[in-house]
């Protein structure tokens, strides 16, 4: 009787320290993805393959603006 407690209290302590346990699984946006890797490859290398577009950059415009006048002083 006290081998079947014994038993009993083992697989108890198992099981508890299992629900203890950190988790060690991973969110599925860690694991690799073969398809996602094969197609950023394919977007990286048609990005390196293209000719760099030229941008100017564009000339700022300054545009006046009234003064201020608070409370009607001047």
């Amino acid at each position: 009787m006290t081998r079947s407690w014994a038993a009993i209290v083992a697989a108890m302590a198992v099981a508890l320290g299992a629900l203890l346990a950190p988790a060690r699984a991973a969110p599925p946006t860690v694991t690799p993805s073969p398809g996602y890797d094969a197609r950023l490859q394919e977007q990286r290398a048609a990005q390196a393959t293209a000719s760099p577009a030229i941008h100017q950059p564009a000339t700022p415009v300054h545009h006046r603006r009234a003064k201020r006048s608070h409370g009607g002083a001047q």
